[in-house]
């Protein structure tokens, strides 16, 4: 007898990079089961999907996958199909009765279950794995997705901020932060391995420590990572305004490692409308976290992400949004629809408003980003730039990422000498274009 070959599973990663970093714990848990990931479904034995349900949007992409995989499986080149991840936790007493296609589905808290998961599905028979998220383990092996020279490092889970628009509280569970000792750890590892770009991430990074340590912690976790041989880089996403503190600021502006690059998502400046969506502080304290920010770190980047007709928002509202943009110039914004989600408090608020209002005022804001973005990066020619080597584009182009920009959700600097992936040098900026930087390589 021949000697059984390995169970051949084609994987999709999909939604943010926290949802990414639990992809990668299913590929290392399905190869540490012995099964061997292809890239083709044509084939496979078996397919997982790791989804996204945070917006309709991602539900759509990721229920659509899913049945083009179903076609695979109709015709006999694929056996048997998974879903995995935020879209069947959430809605995860249907979920296999509204999707007959879909052999077992997986929740967020049963990722080191997917091998098993996979198993019972080729064995025939429908079955969920919805583990609880509180007690669900949130370590354990990785095989990045990522390049090894930049890395995400998962510091929490879940959210305790139940912003009135948001589900993640009811998909991912109460915040949990994970022990620093082994956070150090798993850097240390990723630090061996080459990573040298370490992107610290969590539903709110700031609020790291309190329910472990009983106080903000984050500070304290920054500098022994700082301590790590090989790490080069640390930036950090997703920072509220009410939990970043002097003391978190004095650190990102005393250690070299930490980009200043932050991520802070406002949402809006109006204060109904913060009440509203159940915001912490207010209109007053984003702006006085921004004036500190700009006074103590003239050369910090400001990313955030706004939300235009919530439920409610006047036009004068609306133009107070704007307004912060124009008086600030922040360098990088992400313009959101309100998007009615099953299950979040506003969904049913009165004063919905219409798609077509909602459409305009978010392309009204995403011209004025644009016109301010333009104005930033026209500023930075003739400046020097230290830039991380990405590789090439599609069109042979070299590029990298300068502190300003984070993998996927910001710009790159393109320039004219071939370097190694991973190699950090110094670009200086001859021309912009949006969020792109063109530049020569000066120096060794």
């Amino acid at each position: 007898m021949g000697e059984q070959r390995p169970i051949r599973v084609f994987f999709v990663p999909l939604g943010c990079a926290k949802n990414l970093v639990d992809s990668e714990r299913m590929l290392h848990t399905l190869r540490q089961n012995g099964m061997e990931i292809v890239g083709e479904p044509d084939g496979a034995d078996a397919a997982v999907v790791n989804t996204c349900g945070f917006i309709q949007s991602a539900q759509e992409e990721a229920i659509g996958i899913l049945l083009r995989l179903a076609e695979f499986k109709k015709h006999g080149r694929l056996r048997a199909l998974i879903a995995a991840g935020c879209l069947p936790q959430r809605f995860q007493k249907e979920f296999l009765d509204e999707l007959p296609e879909v052999d077992a589905a997986v929740g967020t808290g049963s990722v080191e279950e997917i091998a098993q998961a996979v198993r019972a599905a080729l064995e025939g028979g429908r079955r969920t794995w919805f583990g609880d998220n509180e007690t669900a383990e949130q370590g354990g092996g990785r095989d990045l997705l990522t390049p090894p020279y930049s890395a995400y490092l998962r510091i929490a889970e879940g959210c305790d901020n139940r912003c009135a628009y948001c589900v993640i509280p009811y998909i991912r569970g109460p915040y949990r932060s994970r022990p620093m000792e082994e956070l150090v750890q798993e850097a240390r590892g990723l630090a061996q391995n080459g990573c040298k770009e370490l992107l610290v991430v969590a539903q709110d990074i700031s609020r790291y420590g309190t329910d472990l340590y009983g106080r903000r912690s984050l500070h304290r976790l920054l500098r022994e990572l700082c301590r790590i041989d090989g790490i080069e880089w640390i930036r950090l996403h997703y920072l509220y305004p009410d939990e970043l503190d002097d003391e978190l600021l004095d650190v990102i502006g005393s250690e070299p490692k930490i980009l200043h690059y932050f991520d802070i998502p406002i949402q809006h400046i109006n204060g109904r409308v913060l009440r509203d969506m159940n915001r912490r502080g207010g209109g007053a304290l984003v702006r006085e976290r921004i004036d500190t920010i700009r006074r103590r770190m003239p050369d910090a980047v400001i990313r955030t992400s706004l939300i235009v007709g919530f439920p409610g928002e006047t036009e004068e509202e609306f133009q107070e949004l704007s307004d912060i943009l124009r008086e600030y110039r922040l360098e990088r914004a992400g313009v959101f629809a309100f998007s009615a989600e099953e299950g979040a408090p506003a969904a049913s608020m009165p004063g919905q408003i219409d798609d077509e209002t909602k459409s305009r005022r978010q392309a009204e804001v995403f011209a004025l980003q644009q016109d301010i973005m333009n104005e930033c990066s026209a500023a930075l020619i003739g400046r020097e730039l230290t830039v991380l080597c990405c590789g090439t584009d599609e069109a042979g182009r070299q590029y990298g990422r300068s502190y300003m920009d984070s993998p996927d959700v910001d710009g790159v600097v393109f320039f004219d000498e071939e370097t190694p992936e991973g190699q950090f040098v110094r670009v200086r900026i001859l021309d912009a274009a949006g969020c792109e930087l063109f530049g020569e390589r000066v120096g060794e």
